[in-house]
């Protein structure tokens, strides 16, 4: 099979597909590598499924993907993602997807303990080889960890990301004050918002576009989605949509 570079003339691609080029067509022609994006929302917004979407993207494109995940096992989100019809089994099984599974359970949670805990999270970032990481979700830290906690996490990642890794970090934004969730979001490079919208009786997921680095302005900067399960994402019109 040939590498993307191979398929792309010899240059590696400047993005990573979510597998729907009406998404993609909604950040920059997909995900920007070598960039750190933030994708917050409230609960069951969709902030996972869209992570999920970019680990399948960056695997098919041939690249390494490390993710941290306070909310599932390597079990549960295989079978999660096989459920959307995005199967990563076989990537798993060859070590191209590493799952490292956070839970505080019996964790005595006090700030200093947490801040030691994110600089060890930052430290295993840094020796890893992955292309490409993902922190799913950061809200369990908030409840102990200080901001300056915080803020040195996404400083060091940006500082990553500029070397050349690709990181994407979900949260929940009732978990952060306004001035922290301010100077998060003029760290990163992308920034994504998940939100819910109503289509006839049920709810659809909903991304904005808020901030990508370096990409045209456009003013269509929503798109909305549902997920299928068996079937995968459906683009749903946002003109039948009521956010």
């Amino acid at each position: 099979m040939a590498d993307s570079s191979e398929l792309t003339g010899g240059k590696e691609p400047q993005t990573i597909s979510t597998g729907n080029s009406g998404l993609d067509r909604k950040i920059a022609d997909g995900l920007p590598r070598s960039s750190l994006t933030l994708i917050e929302g409230e609960n069951d917004t969709g902030k996972s499924v869209l992570a999920q979407l970019i680990i399948r993207g960056a695997l098919k494109e041939g690249l390494s993907v490390d993710l941290f995940t306070t909310e599932n096992t390597s079990r549960s989100i295989i079978l999660q993602m096989q459920a959307m019809n995005l199967d990563i089994s076989d990537y798993f099984a060859w070590g191209h997807l590493r799952v490292f599974p956070l839970h505080l359970t019996g964790f005595d949670a006090t700030r200093e303990a947490m801040a030691g805990i994110l600089s060890r999270l930052i430290a295993h970032i840094r020796k890893s080889r992955a292309q490409v990481v993902v922190i799913d979700s950061l809200t369990l830290f908030t409840e102990y960890a200080g901001t300056e906690a915080i803020l040195t996490l996404f400083t060091s990642c940006k500082s990553l990301a500029d070397q050349g890794r690709t990181i994407v970090i979900t949260l929940h934004t009732y978990a952060f004050e306004e001035d922290t969730l301010v100077r998060i979001r003029s760290i990163c490079d992308t920034h994504l918002n998940m939100k819910k919208a109503l289509v006839g009786d049920k709810y659809v997921m909903v991304m904005e576009t808020l901030k990508v680095r370096g990409a045209k302005k456009t003013t269509e900067n929503l798109v909305s989605f549902e997920v299928r399960p068996g079937f995968g994402m459906k683009i749903i019109p946002m003109s039948f949509a009521r956010v």
